[in-house]
């Protein structure tokens, strides 16, 4: 029977054997990358952050949403935390909830405004890390567009604000860190993305916001590369939508649902994930997602990601 199917295969003309060919490798590619996915997803075993990397984390954007959800999580896993964000309010309530569940941790707050004067900020950041072993720095901080607009519409200081925190505060927060971490040689860089500048090829109407997300994954890719030999590790996680705040004023979503975790669920996938890959999407129904719009035609995912910021104009403004 095997020298029958061999004979028939060679029968064949040959570009049929080639896109025979191509078809099986397509199939193995995608098995293995499912096969890949699961095992990264339940099986493989998070790293021991506090061990590898330093006793303490430091979170910007730290008092709501995706950066909260994260100082929980690193409070569980045992390191002390110094908390950014503009709301010192926010920080002292944030502080109590946590050391409340979690009575051993100690806790830093910093207030900044990465929106106003950064460089003042970044001197109370790098007086808050002196002589603290952060080994684990997360940039979730980021802002949007008040609403969806064509980019002649935006306002020239609401798209510099976008700049100022999206793409200077995660710079020079690294920067501040960074230092420690070399004379240590270990230490953990997670920058948070957006599936707007990579999972699609353009995010119109938002043109500013997904371009400083651009620059997070290229600037997370870059330095992963430049400091590995130092043992510091930089990632950058590229969420989809997560039910915050913020997704909820820029896309309607007002619950979590299978495709649409809470910040909760989201960054607990995403503490199973640092010191791993440079770039990853933690959530699993994300990369899911992730990997049917990689089948799409460009025009198909411009024309569908247009539809929706039109239909999103006018509405309310975000904040981190």
């Amino acid at each position: 029977m095997l020298s029958t199917c061999i004979q028939h295969l060679k029968s064949q003309p040959l570009w049929i054997l080639i896109l025979s060919s191509l078809g099986l490798l397509s199939i193995y590619k995608h098995t293995f990358s499912l096969l890949k996915l699961v095992f990264i997803t339940f099986l493989r075993p998070p790293k021991n952050l506090k061990e590898n990397y330093g006793s303490c984390a430091l979170i910007t954007g730290s008092t709501d949403g995706i950066g909260k959800a994260f100082a929980f999580q690193l409070a569980q896993k045992g390191l002390n935390l110094i908390l950014v964000s503009r709301n010192s309010q926010k920080l002292r309530l944030v502080s109590s909830e946590i050391q409340a569940q979690y009575p051993h941790t100690k806790i830093k707050v910093v207030v900044l405004d990465f929106s106003g004067d950064i460089t003042a900020g970044i001197r109370v950041v790098e007086e808050a890390v002196e002589g603290v072993e952060v080994g684990v720095l997360v940039n979730n901080v980021g802002v949007s567009y008040p609403t969806a607009r064509f980019f002649h519409e935006v306002e020239e200081d609401v798209w510099r604000r976008v700049v100022r925190v999206n793409l200077e505060g995660t710079t020079r927060v690294t920067r501040a860190v960074l230092k420690g971490m070399i004379e240590r040689k270990r230490g953990a860089i997670v920058n948070v993305g957006s599936g707007a500048a990579i999972v699609v090829p353009s995010h119109p109407l938002y043109a500013v916001y997904a371009a400083t997300k651009a620059y997070v994954d290229q600037f997370s890719r870059s330095l992963h590369v430049e400091y590995k030999h130092f043992g510091i590790h930089v990632q950058c996680q590229v969420p989809l939508y997560v039910s915050t705040k913020m997704a909820s004023k820029l896309a309607s979503i007002e619950k979590s649902s299978f495709f649409i975790p809470t910040p909760e669920k989201y960054a607990q996938a995403a503490i199973r994930r640092i010191g791993y890959e440079a770039r990853c999407t933690p959530y699993m129904t994300h990369s899911i997602q992730w990997f049917f719009a990689s089948l799409l035609p460009e025009s198909i995912l411009d024309s569908w990601r247009l539809s929706i910021g039109l239909s999103r104009r006018g509405k309310i403004d975000i904040s981190y």
